[in-house]
């Protein structure tokens, strides 16, 4: 994709230089949390993954250390600000031409662990959005796992389809979804609150297929593959595929997030649609 030489966003916050005296998980990496939670892509589910953080957390902490950042954590960082900068110029035309104004939220990245209004996590939560502080966190070991254990090709715009899912996260706490889901949450079977949140999390890769098109239309972005990587990225984290991988089976009454094929396709109505109106995906999955 297309992206060195861009604006970049100021809504931005590196913390990778920083080591954080927070508690550590144990184990390690983002197997630990899939394996309890199969949660990839914190989303609203930040509120879920807490408690479970907190149980796990043995108390260790390092002391504040701070180091110079690399050269090429310096061109990640610009990356990401870049990617950032495009969200917020589309969101803003969103939510203008539909008479509403969009308040732009932050995007922290961080490395192995991070304090938030959400509490504490650690890169095995993966990228979330916490809604209490309206940020977005990122570890980007992540994308490394993602290849290297789940089979996503990789590639750039994988990266933005996961900051364009996480901004999705935003819209929908900005929209009043995320809370209304919440509301909707309440009395219901784990099987029925499940759905619930598929929902939500579907809903956050159509937006970010919306964004992907607006964006190819204001700036022209995109390359050849990118899609293709968005997709792989997509199918790796589909419930199914993860449930498949860790467990051996796969389980689809304790699915968060949706199958491959339902992020996939997901996306893909955001992307040739370019309508945020035709996302209810709600009403979709009853």
């Amino acid at each position: 994709m297309k992206w060195s030489g861009r604006r970049q966003s100021e809504n931005f916050e590196d913390r990778r230089g920083m080591s954080s005296t927070g508690k550590t998980i144990v184990g390690g990496g983002i197997i630990g949390v899939i394996i309890l939670l199969l949660n990839v892509f914190g989303g609203e589910n930040t509120q879920m993954l807490t408690p479970i953080l907190e149980q796990l957390n043995q108390g260790n902490s390092a002391p504040t250390e701070e180091r110079a950042l690399t050269a090429t954590e310096i061109e990640e960082g610009k990356f990401i600000q870049s990617i950032l900068v495009d969200t917020e110029d589309v969101w803003d035309k969103i939510f203008q031409e539909n008479n509403r104004q969009y308040e732009r939220p932050k995007l922290v990245l961080f490395a192995e662990a991070v304090k938030t209004e959400c509490g504490d996590a650690t890169a095995a939560s993966g990228p979330f959005y916490c809604p209490a502080d309206q940020k977005v966190y990122m570890d980007l070991a992540f994308f490394e796992e993602l290849k290297t254990r789940f089979g996503a090709q990789g590639g750039d715009f994988a990266t933005a389809y996961v900051i364009a899912h996480e901004i999705g996260h935003h819209v929908q706490t900005l929209l009043g979804t995320s809370a209304k889901m919440r509301q909707m949450q309440e009395g219901k079977s784990q099987a029925e609150a499940n759905k619930l949140s598929v929902a939500l999390e579907l809903q956050a890769d159509f937006y970010a297929g919306v964004w992907t098109h607006y964006n190819q239309k204001m700036n022209n972005f995109l390359e050849e593959g990118d899609i293709d990587d968005a997709l792989s990225a997509a199918h790796a984290v589909g419930d199914d595929a993860i449930q498949a991988k860790i467990q051996g089976h796969i389980v689809p009454g304790s699915f968060t997030h949706g199958t491959s094929a339902q992020r996939k396709a997901w996306f893909m109505k955001g992307y040739q649609s370019g309508d945020i109106n035709q996302g209810n995906t709600f009403e979709a999955l009853e």
